[in-house]
């Protein structure tokens, strides 16, 4: 059984704004930004505990072909994804979330 993961509106600019960074960047490179996080989804999706807890209830799902994370909270009805951050921006910014 998998997982419902939600994304909270704060992270889907995140990803939305990293996307068009990428898309900028060079041919393709936005496409497989998404790609990438929709891979990371299936995975919180198929095994949401398999990731490390970071921050009390926190969990980071790496990217393998970006700099990015996504962070995450079970919660009883599925995922919510409360982040999409850059490995070099300060933690701070999103622990409050």
């Amino acid at each position: 059984m998998t997982a419902n993961v939600r994304f909270l509106t704060v992270a889907r600019r995140e990803v939305v704004d990293a996307h068009a960074w990428y898309a900028a960047r060079g041919s393709g490179l936005g496409a497989r930004f998404l790609d990438e996080v929709d891979r990371v989804v299936g995975l919180i999706a198929a095994n949401p505990d398999g990731f490390p807890v970071l921050h009390r209830d926190l969990r980071r799902a790496r990217m393998r072909r970006f700099p990015y994370s996504l962070f995450y909270r079970l919660a009883p009805d599925g995922c919510f994804v409360v982040a999409c951050f850059h490995a070099r921006r300060d933690p701070a910014h999103w622990e409050v979330r």
